[in-house]
């Protein structure tokens, strides 16, 4: 993809939103392989991954197949056959985590570095350059700055995350599942126990918070960030949401495909990275699926509110006020048309969220299920709007092709000749016997309204060219069969396809490096890797060798003594509960350590009981 290529890349959980994903605007998806994927619970089969590269592959728009996890020995070589028959069924690109797949015999296919190989500094980048990689997925908690700086010391593609769900930690390097659930994020198989309510105490066993969401952030929203994003080198703006249903990924996408495109009329320098126009039937809006809040997630070096410390769970859009209620109804004010069957969600005295859903509607008054206890000016959210719904259930988007075609005269009859606005073109013969028409303009007229009419095909007629030397009559049904089979004949016409070849060789970059459990090592030929890389000391991962004393199980930007006012850096703090500050649920205790001069937070486990 050249720099000034502006790619839309968006989640596909199986066949059905990918082929959704397409038609509402992408200009690439994401998809997870039948096996090692950081989604173990999203994998998909070899055919259907062949099925989308073909339907999207019409569109000029890429698959990028996920096989982000880490491997071990006795993994790689299924992993290489896998490999293969993915190219082989037609993708674009894949992603990848483990550095250990660079040593297998590899098709010519573009490799994208995964976020889970926690790529935040410009050593990062530049290394994955020169391994060969074609791209680099960016760490989520990137400024604006740092993608500037990285992008003017490498000369890779950079991608980046602008919307969906956030992992607290830096990715690739959260070990919490692994410890206390034997279920490795790095494996794809993330139990997500940021999403768990904690208490905090602090160095003599008081409590600071009690049972709070402490390490559940808002969902990422950089709608409003895009054409600063592309300035500073960003060619490929993703979704999250590989888990994510149909309706999600049909309006996310939707939505961000309408912002590029806003952008991309402004911006002479940049263009889009697929072809067709998208036409929605409904209006996109990003409240209206899953959504915890928004934040823009640290672009702007900003990690004051990026949490949501009452719930994990999405609270949709505000409504409005409780004005009054009684045993059977409420009435809101608001100016929002509320429709039966919408799900209702609002915060109660403990700031715990609770729900109902709404039976009918009367006027202004809103009958519930089951009548909730309510206060007067409470705040009602609606996180499941019914009607909105119901338009995304059925054909929400349709996606066309601009295709010219041009019927013209050869000695032994005829010849259509269709080109498309992605450039394939086919020319279909058509041996006949000619005969002249009696109503030479109308029967001209007749071939090209027929010639128009390209129905439930992706393609819409652009223009059409009669280049004959007579007027001639030929019979609709003619005239449509030729049209088909044109098309048919266009379709099926393959387009080149890019190589990128790949050695096995490694550059020697580094002297005496040493790489500890965080680089996830968990094979033989990885660790290869960085011993050519130059790294002299190399030890395992933790899923293979468990450290046997404290260690760092998670990294974060995010920081619960900002988040609660404790910060000495941007509150002008008296006395601060006595640290070290432990952290608990149940079974799970955790120490937070404060990296002040870096603004992190680490997580750190006594791992000595795990063994």
């Amino acid at each position: 993809m050249n720099s000034n290529k502006i790619e839309l890349l968006a989640p596909a959980k199986d066949l059905e939103c990918g082929i959704e994903a397409i038609n509402h605007g992408a200009d690439a998806v994401y998809i997870g392989a039948p096996q090692y994927s950081a989604r173990s619970a999203a994998g998909n089969s070899i055919a259907d991954i062949e099925s989308l590269c073909k339907y999207a592959h019409q569109f000029k728009a890429s698959v990028h197949v996920a096989l982000n996890t880490i491997l071990f020995d006795n993994e790689l070589q299924a992993c290489e056959t896998l490999i293969n028959e993915l190219y082989n069924c037609g993708i674009d690109a894949l992603i990848i985590q483990d550095l250990g797949i660079l040593k297998l015999d590899l098709p010519p296919i573009a490799l994208h570095a995964s976020t889970q190989m926690d790529n935040r500094s410009v050593e990062k980048i530049q290394t994955i350059e020169k391994l060969g990689f074609q791209r680099a997925i960016l760490a989520r908690e990137l400024s604006l700055q740092e993608i500037k700086n990285i992008k003017q010391n490498s000369n890779i593609e950079l991608e980046a995350f602008v919307h969906g769900s956030l992992c607290v930690s830096y990715s690739g390097q959260c070990y919490m599942s692994e410890i206390w659930k034997n279920r490795s994020a790095n494996r794809g198989n993330c139990a997500q126990l940021c999403r768990l309510p904690y208490s905090l105490y602090d160095a003599d066993n008081k409590l600071i918070v009690e049972k709070k969401h402490l390490l559940s952030l808002k969902d990422m929203d950089r709608s409003d960030y895009l054409s600063s994003m592309m300035d500073a080198g960003i060619s490929s703006f993703k979704i999250e949401g590989r888990l994510k249903d149909v309706d999600y990924v049909k309006n996310i996408t939707a939505f961000y495909r309408q912002k590029i495109d806003e952008i991309l009329a402004e911006k002479c320098d940049y263009s889009r990275a697929s072809f067709g126009k998208s036409t929605f039937f409904f209006q996109p809006n990003p409240e209206k699926t899953f959504h915890r809040s928004k934040t823009d997630y640290l672009l702007q070096n900003d990690n004051t509110n990026i949490f949501q410390f009452n719930t994990p769970k999405s609270i949709g859009s505000k409504l409005g006020n409780v004005v009054k209620f009684s045993y059977n109804y409420l009435i809101i004010n608001t100016k929002q048309e509320i429709h039966n069957g919408d799900g209702l969600v609002f915060f109660d005295e403990d700031d715990a969220l609770n729900g109902f859903r709404v039976n009918k509607v009367e006027g202004e008054k809103i009958y519930p299920l089951e009548m909730p206890h309510l206060q007067i000016g409470q705040t009602i959210y609606r996180n499941f709007d019914h009607q909105w719904n119901k338009q995304l259930m059925g054909k929400s988007a349709e996606r066309k092709l601009a295709l010219d075609l041009n019927f013209s005269e050869k000695n032994d009859g005829f010849s259509l000749e269709l080109t498309d606005e992605t450039g394939k073109q086919t020319i279909y013969p058509i041996e006949c016997n000619k005969e002249l028409a009696r109503n030479g303009a109308a029967a001209t007229q007749q071939i090209q309204q027929q010639l128009k009419k390209l129905g439930n095909t992706i393609y819409y007629a652009r223009k059409v060219e009669i280049s004959t030397h007579h007027d001639y009559f030929i019979p609709i049904s003619k005239i449509n069969e030729w049209r088909n089979e044109a098309i048919m004949q266009l379709i099926e016409t393959k387009t080149d396809r890019k190589s990128f070849p790949h050695t096995g060789a490694i550059p020697h970059l580094f002297d005496n490096r040493k790489a500890t459990y965080l680089s996830n090592i968990v094979n033989d030929k990885s660790r290869e890797v960085l011993s050519e890389l130059g790294y002299s000391e190399i030890d395992w991962g933790y899923e293979r060798e468990k450290p046997i004393q404290e260690a760092p199980v998670m990294f974060c930007k995010h920081c619960i003594k900002k988040a609660l006012g404790f910060c000495s850096k941007s509150h002008h703090v008296n006395s601060s509960p006595r640290e070290p500050w432990i952290m608990k649920n149940r079974n799970i205790e955790v120490k937070l350590e404060f990296d002040c001069a870096k603004c992190e937070m680490r997580l750190i486990a006594d791992l000595f009981d795990f063994h």
